[in-house]
């Protein structure tokens, strides 16, 4: 029989194929999973073989070693090749009416012999009426189901002493049919059961009931091209009934009932468990147990998905009932005598795979970290697999889980994620936006440059010459009216060369300390404002010493102020705000003027953009602000309503720029 280990696990996943659902975590009666980088893993040492976990795989990413091959070798090799049937038989070859013909098939794969493991039930039910009848006897734990043996071995240490010293009816089978047909023979069982192929070396390998299938398909063995025929002898009696619920009572006249000597039974994962739990605290104390991984061998994890519970249960009886009323008493009687003589005992050992309880400090601290902080935050929802969430968390200080299992823990932690990744995109957004300005600010530069200074020499001309002309006529004449005029615009004409020239002019920012309080009050002693505006200046700063360049931030002030006053003609309110955030000073100023459209948000800080009427404005107002306050290392931006009914008209500028003392 193939050896397990963690390099030759039993049980294990298919990784490419693991979408991580945790199915098989919440159905692990041992939770021998461990969750690896988002992968459940078996735990090799800590596996029942129950095959919960292959079972309730929908993307059969849960899957066991595979005996084909090893059975095959077998087949082909010198010695007599016996096939060892399971009683479970009649529930997974529901498609098969006859017996006959299936034990044809397995002939047909070059099996010598081919029996019924019932026979070997029949001699170990014997063997359990000795202990169920002897009231000198303990109470006992069936020792027939290879999962629930590993269970107590692995989680139970302490109860092994109390597991029926009894071999299995597969391992008892095997001792017959070496007996009878030669000790060099060689016995494969056939079941459907995944823990038998670990079970006992007494048994050479094992086949589960859809290994079967597989088998037949590839060598195309079909029910149609099978010649019947019977098993062959020793034949059974009552063991067929083992594998249904209360299976070895019934084959042994018993019946389950609640008293000292009495015989509970027991199937499926959560009801073994707690049968075991209170047979420990001695609840069970005085009752033999009879127990059973599955929800009887039906439903074994080696079986293929055909018929339901009632149709295999249907078909059990149906068997049992064939097969007792054509059974030969004698025959049947003569071959218990003769291999009452084979041994049945046996014996366990303790493979202690129990891990202490982690301290209350560090489940706490893991349930914190997952947002379980009061009792409310208990959801026990169990998407994570584990039944409550303080089982999760023990999981997770222990290795064999992970934070991110919790869903809704998950949840909360991708719309985190995703709250970053919009607010980094609107940074990323908004950067994008300003590189786009600081390229059409830098091409504007170098176009503007190069007018102003062909515009700076004729312009020098015309007033000079107008100045001349002005001093040659009388001062009372049409003339002089219209020479200053000429001299008036050409001299507008100046300034609005010399606005191009500081926006082309890439100036260096003379930085000195100053009180930036008593700075934005000058600024506004300075604004020239109608009676109908009022300013209001607040700031809540505690350290109000900054280093900018006085003058040109000066500007940017005085220019953003009056825009704000024009922008409020009818009359209004300027607030200018000041204050500290993050490493940043910052100044808003605030009108309820009539507001920008939205339409020209984009385009204010380009030069020669402007709203005002002409004559007005040169537009290069806002673009100069810009510049200035790039240069500080700074942000300036813009937030406007000028539609009513969305609110209050007006119009807020802030400046960011880092607060430097140093």
């Amino acid at each position: 029989m193939a050896k397990f280990s963690e390099n030759n696990p039993l049980v294990y996943t298919v990784r490419n194929l693991c979408k991580v659902c945790y199915t098989c975590v919440r159905e692990c009666p041992v939770k021998a999973i461990k969750i690896i980088n988002g992968q459940a893993e078996v735990i090799t040492e800590r596996c029942i073989a129950c095959g919960n976990c292959v079972m309730v795989c929908s993307q059969n990413a849960k899957v066991y070693f595979r005996s084909i091959d090893l059975v095959k070798d077998i087949i082909r090799s010198e010695h007599k090749a016996i096939a060892c049937i399971a009683p479970s038989f009649p529930a997974e070859f529901i498609d098969i009416p006859d017996h006959k013909i299936l034990v044809g098939m397995i002939r047909k794969l070059g099996f010598d012999v081919v029996t019924e493991v019932s026979f070997g039930a029949d001699l170990v039910g014997k063997e359990y009426v000795k202990i169920f009848d002897n009231p000198d006897t303990g109470s006992v734990i069936t020792s027939d189901c290879p999962a629930i043996v590993n269970y107590i071995k692995y989680y139970h240490p302490d109860l092994v002493k109390s597991l029926a010293p009894i071999s299995s009816p597969a391992m008892a089978m095997a001792e017959v049919v070496r007996e009878k047909y030669g000790q060099d023979s060689k016995v494969v069982f056939i079941g459907p059961c995944i823990a038998k192929k670990a079970e006992s070396d007494c048994i050479d390998e094992v086949l589960t009931f859809t290994e079967l299938r597989e088998m037949f398909e590839k060598e195309n063995i079909t029910p149609d091209l099978a010649e019947g025929s019977d098993f062959d002898p020793p034949a059974s009696g009552k063991g067929a009934f083992f594998p249904v619920n209360h299976g070895l009572l019934k084959s042994v006249n018993k019946f389950e009932g609640i008293g000292k000597g009495e015989v509970i039974t027991a199937e499926g994962k959560s009801k073994f468990m707690e049968a075991i739990r209170n047979f420990e605290d001695d609840i069970l104390s005085n009752q033999h147990l009879e127990l059973l991984c599955c929800d009887g061998c039906i439903h074994g994890p080696g079986m293929t998905k055909r018929g339901s519970q009632f149709v295999k249960r249907k078909k059990i009886g149906e068997y049992v009932t064939k097969k007792l009323t054509g059974l030969n008493i004698n025959d049947w009687e003569r071959d218990i005598n003769i291999f009452s003589s084979i041994s049945l005992e046996r014996s366990f050992s303790q493979v202690d795979q129990r891990i202490s309880e982690p301290s209350r400090e560090k489940i706490e601290e893991v349930l914190i970290s997952m947002g379980r902080t009061s009792a409310t935050d208990m959801l026990n929802c169990g998407a994570c697999g584990y039944e409550t969430c303080e089982d999760h968390a023990i999981a997770v200080v222990e290795g064999l889980a992970e934070t991110e299992m919790c869903l809704p823990y998950a949840i909360e932690k991708l719309h985190e994620s995703i709250n970053e990744l919009n607010n980094s995109n609107r940074k990323l957004a908004d950067t994008r936006k300003a590189l786009m300005q600081s390229e059409k600010l830098a091409s504007m530069g170098q176009v503007s440059a190069g007018i102003a200074h062909e515009l700076n020499n004729p312009l020098g001309i015309i007033t000079l010459y107008s100045s001349i002309l002005k001093d040659e006529v009388d001062k009372e004449s049409q003339v002089y009216e219209d020479i200053s005029i000429i001299d008036e615009q050409a001299e507008r004409c100046r300034n609005i060369v010399g606005g191009l020239l500081n926006f082309a002019r890439k100036n260096q920012v003379k930085l000195q300390e100053c009180n930036i309080i008593d700075f934005v009050e000058h600024s506004i002693k300075s604004l020239i404002k109608p009676e109908n505006i009022s300013v209001h200046f607040m700031h809540d700063l505690y350290d109000p010493i900054i280093k900018i360049d006085t003058d040109q931030m000066m500007q940017v002030l005085t220019n953003l102020q009056r825009n704000a006053v024009e922008a409020m003609s009818d009359g209004g309110q300027l607030t200018i705000e000041l204050k500290q955030k993050e490493g940043k000073m910052i100044i808003n100023i605030i009108d309820t003027g009539v507001g920008i459209p939205s339409r020209n948000i984009e385009k204010i800080f380009t030069p020669f953009f402007t709203t005002k009427d002409l004559g007005k404005g040169t537009g290069l107002g806002l673009p100069l602000a810009y510049g200035i306050v790039k240069m500080h290392k700074g942000k300036i931006s813009v937030r406007s309503n000028d539609n009513p009914e969305k609110g209050p008209t007006g119009t807020m500028f802030t400046i960011s720029i880092p607060h430097i003392k140093e």
